[in-house]
């Protein structure tokens, strides 16, 4: 057999490197396109929802975009969902101090936030800033109430959850979600949640439709602001069922509540809860959908038979640390019917340091 040269016609040696460059190019630039789900009709055309993704353990990478499909799809609203991404591959990684995107923030009627610890770019955080100067409505998951962690000599440092200048006092969590993070309340991955709809906000339109909302994430301890209107308190369970046995030991603390922030028109709505499991509950559900139409001013458009359906397999991953499913591209969740997730990308959970 003989071993000849392989030779490359000129033409063909362009456009292989041509090749091989701007595919790796067009990864990067499909990664940095955000996620959008245009509605079609219902009463939130012409509203523009942004929601951000990010924290390392309740999966909001999976919360998210499974709200946005049903406020785009069935109710007609566009929604933006951006992730933390991985640079250098263009993956999804909650893990990542990396959320292309956030300049979409500008046109937004409402923000949906759930991160962690974050301390993203400049260019990045900059449009985060000026959306909250403009006191743009907010809706806040479990771990936004520590969204931020923040070096001291950063020009961002004040919105960081443990900030101790009193102009700005615990940071974006404290200042405009009402509350920052105190700590667990009850042992997580054990105890779950009962939300007990606080009787004197019966009729708040937040509400409506909802009746005895169970999650399956631990208790955080909070005391909001005194300007909150807490709308259900959170009383810890002994075990992850619904019907387990309250904790006699742990009285209920608030777990859901509204407030405004600025000069008083930035809606807020916030909740200590949020993990991807916890929309598997209709009520919760609801009431997330329920605070994404009120944080845009449409009160009067929520109806407590209002479709909440999944669009597309809903696949929650279970949460814990470092337990997302790698690989996945946010243009792979672009299709209405693509599940969120896929279970054929793995979950790999990092090893434990001897």
């Amino acid at each position: 057999m003989l071993n000849l040269p392989l030779r490359i016609k000129p033409i063909g040696l362009f456009l292989f490197v041509a090749l091989a460059w701007t595919t790796p190019m067009l990864a990067e630039l499909s990664a940095q396109s955000p996620l959008v789900y245009e509605g079609k009709s219902g009463p939130g055309a012409g509203k523009h929802i942004v929601f951000l993704a990010g924290d390392h353990e309740y999966r909001s990478e999976e919360t998210l975009p499974a709200m946005a499909r049903i406020l785009a799809q069935h109710h007609g609203f566009k929604c933006t969902v951006l992730f933390t991404i991985d640079p250098d591959t263009g993956t999804i990684d909650p893990d990542a101090d990396h959320m292309p995107g956030t300049e979409v923030l500008a046109d937004a009627d409402a923000a949906v936030i759930f991160m962690r610890f974050k301390n993203l770019p400049a260019d990045q955080m900059q449009p985060i800033v000026d959306y909250l100067n403009r006191s743009g409505p907010v809706v806040g998951l479990r771990t936004a109430t520590h969204a931020f962690k923040i070096p001291a000599d950063s020009p961002f440092a004040r919105y960081d959850y443990q900030y101790k200048g009193q102009e700005y006092s615990r940071g974006f969590g404290r200042q405009v979600l009402g509350e920052s993070w105190s700590g667990h309340y009850g042992k997580n991955h054990v105890m779950s949640t009962r939300l007990i709809l606080a009787a004197d906000q019966a009729d708040h339109p937040i509400l409506k439709g909802v009746t005895q909302p169970w999650v399956q994430a631990g208790g955080y301890w909070t005391e909001p602001m005194d300007d909150a209107t807490v709308l259900a308190t959170a009383q810890p369970l002994n075990g992850m069922t619904a019907n387990a046995p309250i904790a006699d030991d742990k009285s209920p603390c608030p777990g859901a509540w509204v407030r405004t922030y600025g000069d008083g028109d930035g809606r807020v709505f916030t909740t200590t809860y949020g993990a991807s499991v916890d929309l598997l509950d209709t009520d919760f559900r609801r009431m997330m959908i329920n605070a994404s139409f009120w944080s845009c001013g449409m009160e009067n458009q929520i109806r407590d038979d209002l479709n909440i359906d999944f669009v597309g397999a809903y696949q929650p991953s279970k949460f814990q640390f470092g337990g997302f499913r790698r690989g996945v591209r946010p243009s792979e969740l672009a299709d209405w019917n693509s599940p969120i997730m896929s279970l054929r990308y793995p979950v790999e959970m990092p090893k434990r340091r001897k």
